[in-house]
């Protein structure tokens, strides 16, 4: 079932550009085609807001406000720091921390001081982010206190060559931006949470790095050079693990981020007076937009949640009134589990938004139903800052990419010949617009082989291949069926696990399901169901009972013929599942 959609009245009229595309002719009117960018740098947007609204919070933590204008001057003051210890333009500087006003004040800072913001998954062990410190050639790292360690660690080790050593190390503790005194039982974090935000271990050893602390640096109120940083200069290098080999840096310049960060706002309703709750982590491109620069632009009010707890983002969405929530579906079904979800005052959100993974359509319609609430579902990489298609609010399609959004153009090909598919016949999803990334870093021959020119496109105009498989139909809207490298081939029939887990959701014992292949010796690959159940299913349900109904709700060669119970699903830090570990798992056990 999808969303009831409106009548033609609400659509926009026909102009020149009206049947260029199919989604045209259903263009919502209040949504201009193309955006007026801004040919300025992104640190101009926090400038501008903080003359605005120098009062105005731009972010809650726990129930302390930092205003436009505080982060404006700390911000400032730090890009003097940075600058002082000989970072200069298109330099890297990594930002290794969970979600807190600080992550948003050091990539301003990094980008007042011309340089490059480099944001590293704060869930990354020294082994690993050692390669955050070669890879990119990161001069500065600004670290929350328990991640100094590691970072210390990784800079000590073999993999690092002495002569590309971190020099400075900046340091922050959670506590620095948390409420001086009792903090209000309703931003309270659970104990656990608690303890772990308010750690204050000894700064490491550090070798041949200078660690300092957060709040000393920002006391020294240095004052920076001129900011000198155009729209085609480098801005953000975040790392995409892609398919094989280590993480690779996309390459997005000032201008590439300034489209999506003026666009969010127009697509979903926001303003000044929006106050949005920033969950999704903010080293992942979809955080990165929507809490660190979006809102910047706008001029909303954030509330920060440096990890996902279903009962403090109640509680939160409750107090604060909160208006927008881009999150990761997973997130929704977590809060819909709690058994407190009825209590909270959920009222206030006018747009609820996310992508990562298919939005359950069990889920969308018991959000449509108790709040009236349409989930927009967007589709967006890491290489497009985000989002390249959206649904519409007032149009939203279920377990939908949406269309293509502002100036961008996209096709579903034949991924071997290139040559378009019909509507409603899957083909890779290739895009091109103002969002897209420059490139890779430091890898030509990738950077190549991700864009392509189409041969019924004149004008030779490079798309970018995405790597997802997809469908459009007749009117334009995209629709996932999975990642190109994920199909699983049983004996010749194709299965898109992405489907298979949609369709599980329906189960009512299925809490969360995830899809692998694994090795059978008569049809070469088979399908298996890794399934979290629900609580009251737990102890009364059997893998024969996933089966049976499997059976009777999917065709016989997608019916999961093996079901394994876990008690839950590994997560990335943004909150997507990790279905390439459970896929190593299963590699491993055969």
């Amino acid at each position: 079932m999808e969303f009831p959609l409106p009548s033609n009245d609400t659509i926009a009229p026909p102009d020149s550009l009206a049947n260029t595309r199919p989604h045209h002719a259903v263009w919502p009117r209040r949504i201009p085609r193309a955006l007026a960018v801004p040919e300025t740098s992104l640190w101009f947007n926090l400038q501008v807001s903080a003359a605005r609204f120098p009062h105005k919070p731009a972010y809650l933590f726990f129930g302390r406000a930092l205003s436009f204008g505080e982060m404006q001057a700390q911000a400032e003051s730090l890009a003097g720091w940075l600058q002082s210890v000989g970072v200069k333009a298109g330099d890297r500087v990594a930002v290794f921390m969970q979600n807190c006003p600080q992550y948003a004040v050091a990539c301003y800072a990094v980008l007042r001081a011309n340089a490059v913001v480099v944001p590293v998954n704060p869930m990354n062990r020294a082994d690993e982010f050692s390669h955050y410190i070669t890879d990119p050639q990161t001069r500065v790292v600004i670290c929350s206190a328990d991640l100094a360690g590691i970072v210390a660690t990784a800079n000590a080790s073999p993999e690092v060559p002495a002569g590309q050593r971190l020099g400075h190390v900046l340091v922050t503790r959670y506590t620095d931006t948390m409420p001086l005194g009792p903090i209000d039982p309703a931003d309270a974090p659970p104990a656990a949470m608690e303890a772990w935000l308010r750690s204050d271990p000894a700064l490491p050893d550090g070798g041949s790095a200078r660690f300092e602390r957060w709040l000393d640096v920002i006391k020294e109120g240095r004052v920076p050079g001129p900011h000198t940083a155009q729209p085609d200069d480098m801005a953000l290098l975040p790392y995409t693990s892609g398919t094989t080999g280590l993480p690779k840096g996309c390459i997005h310049t000032h201008r590439t981020l300034m489209s999506n960060a003026v666009g969010g706002g127009q697509w979903g309703h926001a303003s000044p007076e929006s106050i949005s709750l920033a969950v999704v982590p903010m080293f992942h491109i979809t955080g990165m937009l929507y809490g660190v620069l979006g809102n910047v632009f706008i001029g909303s009010t954030s509330v920060i949640l440096p990890r996902w707890d279903r009962e403090l983002a109640g509680r939160l969405i409750s107090k604060y009134r909160i208006t927008h929530f881009t999150c990761i579906p997973t997130m929704i079904i977590d809060l819909f589990a709690s058994p407190n979800y009825k209590s909270f005052d959920l009222t206030s959100l006018t747009y609820l938004s996310g992508g990562g993974a298919a939005m359950p359509q069990a889920v969308a319609q018991r959000l449509l139903d108790e709040f009236k609430l349409p989930f927009a579902e967007g589709y967006g990489l890491t290489e497009t800052a985000a989002p390249t298609h959206a649904n519409p609010p007032e149009r939203a399609k279920l377990q939908c990419l949406g269309f293509p959004i502002f100036s961008v153009e996209s096709y579903v090909v034949d991924p071997l010949t290139l040559a378009e598919m019909p509507v409603g016949e899957v083909g890779e999803i290739v895009t091109r617009g103002p969002m897209v990334f420059k490139g890779y870093w430091g890898h030509p021959k990738a950077t190549d082989n991700a864009f392509t020119a189409l041969p019924f496109v004149d004008g030779g105009a490079k798309f970018f291949r995405t790597g997802d498989l997809g469908r459009m139909d007749e009117e334009g809207y995209f629709f996932m069926t999975d990642r190109l490298k994920r199909m699983i081939n049983a004996s010749g029939f194709k299965v898109w696990p992405a489907e298979v887990e949609l369709l599980l959701f329906k189960h009512p014992a299925v809490q969360e399901a995830c899809i692998i292949s694994a090795r059978d010796a008569y049809r070469g690959e088979t399908v298996k169901a890794v399934i979290v159940l629900r609580a009251e299913a737990r102890g009364n349900t059997n893998p024969e009972d996933i089966t049976a109904w499997a059976r009777e709700h999917m065709a016989a060669y997608k019916v999961p013929k093996l079901v394994e119970f876990v008690e839950s699903l590994p997560k990335s830090g943004s909150g997507k599942v990790m279905w390439r570990l459970l896929q190593d798992q299963e590699a491993a056990k055969a």
